[in-house]
């Protein structure tokens, strides 16, 4: 049996009031024809067995990158292949184990603090749905490699740069399943279209459906994917790009505000002082005064 190299994190009191803070990490090869989890160099809590259940008071990003196995919780019975992400949510009841005619390779994160709570809040994740895949991914893997030697050296002030590079990791994670269905694709290829039109058209009033014709898609459809692939809907993207061409223009320039709504193609000032502090908190004046200071 190759060995297994972990580290828990020894935490500090300033560590612990990190809104995030790792607590393990570690690498496990197991090879075919070994079928036993050693709890050797692990605290008691951490301990099972493929038929001892373990509960931990954590989260836990599990990567196997080769080989196959069995994971169970309260739930079901998953396989797990190359590629599986486990996610394990605190308080869940689990056990899991490589197959013993191929063993795997796995690499692990334990972490906590209020900023997990709000990473795992994307709809993917919950502990009804443990199991992601994700096919070997050498960015992800160059991140915890950054993690785990960090980690291992143990450095004064280690913590808070994992913490840096674990927000990373997890939304490395989260950009790869949540842009999976998009990946190489004619629909990302129409979305990055869109996003063109719409930046050139930032001193212009656009409409949407016109636009999804341009395109040579219907319009519900094109909403609900650009919307899913940017995170708004195209006439809110499009509201944004102007905006922030407006911030560029009080902020550089010393057109009156009315020549600036004019130019970004508002009806009228008034309206464009209107939407501009809805999405700024902040009257078009305010903002030239703040920034010109």
């Amino acid at each position: 049996m190759k060995p297994i190299n972990f580290k828990y994190t020894t935490l500090s009191d300033n560590d612990k009031e990190l809104n995030l803070f790792m607590t393990v990490v570690g690498e496990s090869v197991r090879n075919s024809g070994e079928i036993s989890t050693s709890n050797q160099g692990h605290p008691a809590d951490y301990w099972f067995n493929s038929q001892r259940w373990r509960v931990l008071q954590e989260y836990q990003i599990i990567y196997i990158t080769d080989g196959f196995g069995i994971f169970q919780n309260r739930n079901r019975i998953y396989r797990i292949i190359p590629g599986s992400v486990i996610i394990l949510f605190p308080g869940e009841w689990h056990r899991y184990r490589p197959l013993k005619s191929t063993g795997w390779k796995s690499h692990y994160i334990g972490f906590n603090g209020d900023m997990a709570k709000i990473l795992f809040k994307e709809a993917f994740f919950s502990p009804e749905n443990p199991i992601q895949i994700i096919p070997f991914n050498g960015e992800i893997l160059e991140t915890f490699n950054k993690i785990f030697n960090l980690t291992i050296n143990e450095k004064p002030g280690y913590q808070l740069i994992c913490v840096g590079l674990l927000i990373a990791y997890i939304n490395q994670i989260i950009a790869y399943l949540k842009y999976k269905e998009f990946e190489g694709k004619d629909i990302e290829i129409k979305i990055r279209q869109a996003s063109y039109i719409l930046s050139k058209r930032v001193n212009e009033d656009v409409d949407a459906m016109e636009l999804a014709a341009e395109l040579n898609m219907g319009y519900s459809y094109f909403r609900k994917m650009f919307t899913k692939y940017t995170g708004l809907p195209p006439i809110q993207y499009h509201l944004q790009l102007r905006i922030k061409q407006a911030e560029l223009l009080l902020t550089s320039t010393n057109k009156t505000i009315k020549e600036i709504s004019y130019e970004l193609g508002f009806e009228s000032a008034f309206y464009f002082s209107r939407v501009f502090k809805e999405k700024t908190q902040m009257s078009p004046g305010d903002y030239r005064k703040l920034h010109s200071q």
